[in-house]
């Protein structure tokens, strides 16, 4: 840790990466494909995709109710 203050390494912000992560995907509900109900996997599907096109590791509810809504579903 000593060696650390005041070098001169560049910190480097992970965060800025863009599309260079090559890591396994991490998805909430991932298991769920595998289920035998049709609509079960339609939504795990449908979360998946939307956590994809939203840089999305967990959704927040409001955002879970969005895509449900999507797939026709209401109260």
């Amino acid at each position: 840790m000593s060696q650390l203050i005041g070098s001169n390494a560049a910190f480097v912000d992970r965060r800025a990466r863009g599309d260079e992560y090559g890591g396994p995907e991490r998805r909430q509900f991932r298991d769920s494909h595998e289920s035998s109900h049709p609509d079960i996997r339609e939504m795990a599907e449908a979360i998946d995709q939307y956590k994809l096109q939203n840089r999305r590791r967990f959704i927040t509810y409001a955002e879970l109710h969005s895509v449900i809504s999507k797939l026709g579903y209401h109260k």
